[in-house]
């Protein structure tokens, strides 16, 4: 693996960009912190585990939530600013635990976009629509991922935290055809590696040494033939990376090509699904394997159903788009208003819900934004938890799957959850996602690591042409 560090190019290309990240991360996060303590008032809050508080407050102590309840059972701090929030709900900020960041430019799409000023705007699309992290898998390149992680964590840059994945698959091959040449042109461009070819087991099982070297914490593996077009990772293969990965303390997620993967795929000891494969052949059996094995399951339904329909023509999309592309997302002869649903396919994905809910399953919201054009970021994450809804699930159950479900099953301790000692990572919305779900759209604030995002500074840079 060559690293960009060794390349001078690259080490000036990094460092100059860094220095942007910093002064643009200082123009539109709003700094609040006139006062140390910041006191949200009379407010519902969905602490994402599945309870509600009514008319609460949350206090903030710089990047932590210290205190949640009534005020009378709180220390406010003589000098904490105050405010009075009533009518609004609070939530943690939300998480999409599957997608390919830096590839989309919105005018085009492909490696030529791939850089550290894509994925800053990237990071900050999903801020903007209330995301507090996003989990990219296995499609970046892993020393410029490992830098941009750094960056945020000393705060230099903000947006939505950065977790990745380190990608495998037989050499050559993983991602779609088309993501697939662009990924292998990344690592050309950047030195990095980004998809770890594993022809054997002993080859699979030097891979994920190697990710583990890094420190990073998750392999993400193709199991699928792309309809013939590629190889297809053997059982001997994804159970030596998985088993080598479980030994090191590394998780293994999975994109798998059938539901009838899944079976053998869980007994090999993997993590997670990034797709659940609802469509067809999921049954009981599956769920019950994953529940008993503490695997969680992604259902990525909305990927195939928003390509479709012409969202260049809602507003909650339209607002962050350039005029030219909100044009080109909108009704044509490949998209429509309101494109009709085959009723015998609703059925049988809300009888794959339905079998995950009975068995317990951790679904956990995943949306796949970035691995093809013109699915955007943050948006399509609000039409997941819609689509979980239609199909059966409850509305606090489509939080906890996009809240401290996906913190969870991503490591993102004291994140997830409004409580104490927790990461101050808020969403705050004008009406109650209880009534309706599409009321996460009505977005008042975002706070992330304590601040207040100004949206309206990032809006004006996404609509830019």
């Amino acid at each position: 693996m060559k690293s960009p560090l060794k390349n001078h190019s690259i080490n000036a290309a990094l460092v100059l960009s860094a220095l942007m990240f910093g002064v643009l991360a200082q123009l539109v996060m709003a700094q609040n912190q006139s006062a140390e303590n910041v006191l949200l008032e009379h407010l519902r809050v969905i602490v994402g585990d599945g309870a509600v508080l009514s008319d609460a407050s949350v206090l903030l102590r710089g990047d932590t939530i210290v205190a949640v309840g009534q005020n009378t059972d709180m220390q406010i701090p003589e000098g904490t600013q105050r405010l009075d929030l009533s009518g609004k709900t609070l939530l943690p900020a939300l998480i999409d635990a599957h997608a390919h960041v830096g590839y989309e430019g919105f005018s085009s799409w492909g490696a030529q976009n791939y850089n550290l000023d894509t994925l800053e705007d990237h990071l900050n699309r999903y801020a903007y629509y209330g995301f507090g992290a996003v989990f990219s898998a296995g499609s970046d390149p892993d020393a410029l991922a490992l830098q941009l992680q750094s960056s945020q964590a000393s705060g230099e840059i903000g947006g939505a935290r950065l977790v990745f994945a380190a990608g495998m698959a037989p050499p050559g091959q993983g991602p779609n055809n088309q993501f697939l040449v662009e990924a292998l042109q990344v690592e050309r461009q950047t030195g990095n590696t980004i998809l770890r070819g594993l022809g054997n087991p002993e080859q699979a099982r030097s891979a994920v040494q190697a990710v583990a070297a890094l420190q990073i914490p998750f392999i993400k593996l193709w199991v699928d033939d792309r309809g013939g077009s590629q190889e297809k990772l053997q059982p001997e293969i994804y159970r030596a990376a998985i088993g080598e990965a479980n030994r090191l303390g590394l998780a293994a997620v999975v994109h798998q090509q059938f539901a009838g993967d899944m079976l053998d795929l869980i007994d090999a000891g993997t993590r997670g699904f990034l797709h659940g494969r609802l469509e067809e052949g999921f049954t009981a059996e599956i769920a019950t394997a994953a529940k008993q094995h503490d695997v969680f399951i992604v259902p990525n339904l909305g990927l195939a159903e928003l390509r479709r329909e012409a969202i260049g023509e809602d507003e909650f999309l339209a607002q962050t788009l350039p005029a030219s592309v909100a044009e080109r997302l909108s009704t044509s002869t490949q998209r429509q208003a309101m494109p009709e649903k085959n009723p015998q396919l609703e059925q049988t994905l809300h009888n794959s819900f339905e079998a995950m809910l009975s068995a317990n399953v951790d679904v956990v919201l995943g949306t796949d934004a970035g691995a093809v054009p013109d699915h955007p970021f943050g948006y399509t994450g609000h039409r997941e938890l819609e689509i979980f809804v239609r199909h059966g699930m409850s509305t606090t159950q489509a939080i906890s799957a996009a809240t401290s479900v996906a913190a969870k099953v991503l490591g993102l301790k004291n994140s997830g959850q409004v409580k104490p000692g927790f990461r101050a990572d808020l969403l705050i919305l004008d009406a109650n996602p209880l009534d309706d779900i599409r009321n996460t759209r009505k977005i008042h604030q975002v706070y992330l690591n304590g601040k207040l995002l100004n949206r309206e500074a990032l809006a004006a840079g996404f609509t830019a042409e």
